[in-house]
């Protein structure tokens, strides 16, 4: 299956463990030596209009994918797992 990225920035991030709406893909990380996506990166949202810096990125690994459907995608996720200071703020 295959997708281009701006197909992927139109679905939302969903996580299956609590229900909990993660965002809306930004970027993806690739492995130049293998050419595979290795990674979908939500950027975190800022903070009081961007005064007092914004939230941690989350990182969700391809592998953690479950489900690609036509509006969500449904990933294995926890705020601990993804974030250096274990709250997701979401």
């Amino acid at each position: 299956m295959t997708f281009r990225l701006e197909e992927l920035r139109t679905k939302e991030v969903i996580s299956i463990s609590d229900g909990e709406r993660l965002g809306y893909i930004d970027d993806v990380e690739f492995d130049l030596l293998s050419c595979e996506a290795k990674s979908l990166i939500i950027f975190g949202r800022e903070r009081f209009f961007g005064i007092f810096g914004k939230e941690d990125d989350i990182v969700i690994p391809c592998s953690d994918i479950k489900v690609v459907g036509n509006e969500v995608i449904l990933v294995e996720h926890s705020c601990a797992d993804y974030t250096d200071n274990n709250k997701c703020g979401r």
